[in-house]
């Protein structure tokens, strides 16, 4: 019996608070719904600020308000603050219950990713959309427009990857190019220090041949070792002036003297003698 009036306590307790909490939860959603009213009313007159600080609240006293998200989401689409927007629909989308909740959500989901030109995820959302709500034409219409911007996107991306990897070969090309040209520097640097090397070791090398072609066998140079004759025929030229190509030497003019001079006596004796005898003679010269 003890045990029963026991249980009776506990089930009358659980229940008591059961029915505080809610009156609690139905209290905060009717607080709720006041704001979202609230606005919608500030919506309509095109006072944004206030109208997001009421969904705000409303969203306050109870977070799983989907009217709150998804109006406050609206909100923001009309000031065009999309990042904020998509925010707000993707929790409405999670708290909604009913599958109109989900479309209506995934919908405006979608139109704010095209606006956004993220054409490919507006297509899932598009989708998802349709799931919830396969009878809704708008959201079919809008579905197509969705793939084809997501294909033109695509071709578009290929054709830019094609452009960036053709970008990149050339690049790359022009890279090995430059490479190659200075590595061809580099040798041709290389060979000219060669060539130039090389002639001075040929340079050097003929010096060297020239001083050996200077020295005698006993090592000294030639010039040192001299021609005795020479040596005389060397101080006979130091010593007496070489006669010049159409002149006579000093010899030659010395030799010639004395034959004139002999000549001249024997002439003179001639005379001499013609004399004696009283016979007059004619005196020629014959140089």
């Amino acid at each position: 019996m003890k045990q029963i009036i026991t249980t009776l306590v506990l089930f009358i307790t659980f229940f008591a608070f059961s029915q505080a909490d809610d009156e609690e939860q139905l209290l905060a959603a009717k607080k709720a719904n006041d704001f979202v009213y609230e606005g919608n009313d500030l919506v309509g007159s095109e006072d944004f600020v206030s109208a997001e600080m009421a969904y705000r609240k409303a969203i306050s006293e109870q977070e799983t308000s989907v009217a709150a998200a998804y109006n406050l989401a609206n909100a923001y689409i009309k000031s065009d603050n999309l990042e904020e927007a998509l925010f707000r629909l993707e929790q409405a989308a999670k708290e909604a219950t009913s599958k109109d909740e989900k479309h209506k959500a995934f919908h405006n989901i979608g139109n704010v990713l095209m606006k956004n030109e993220k054409c490919k995820e507006a297509v899932e959302a598009y989708k998802s959309a349709l799931r919830n709500d396969p009878s809704d034409e708008e959201t079919r219409y809008n579905l197509a427009l969705a793939k084809k911007c997501a294909e033109e996107q695509k071709d578009q991306n290929d054709q830019n990857d094609d452009q960036n990897d053709e970008n990149q070969d050339n690049k790359d090309q022009e890279n090995q190019d430059d490479k190659d040209n200075k590595e061809n520097e580099d040798k041709k640097d290389q060979e000219g220090d060669n060539e130039d090397e090389n002639e001075d070791k040929d340079q050097e090398n003929e010096d060297k041949k020239d001083g050996e072609d200077e020295k005698d066998d006993e090592g000294k140079p030639k010039d040192d070792k001299k021609d005795p004759g020479k040596d005389q025929e060397d101080k006979k030229d130091k010593g007496q002036p070489q006669p010049q190509p159409g002149q006579l030497s000093p010899q030659q003019i010395k030799n010639l003297l004395e034959a004139m001079n002999n000549q001249e006596q024997e002439v003179q004796e001639k005379i001499n003698a013609e004399k004696q005898k009283g016979v007059k003679i004619k005196s020629e010269k014959d140089w």
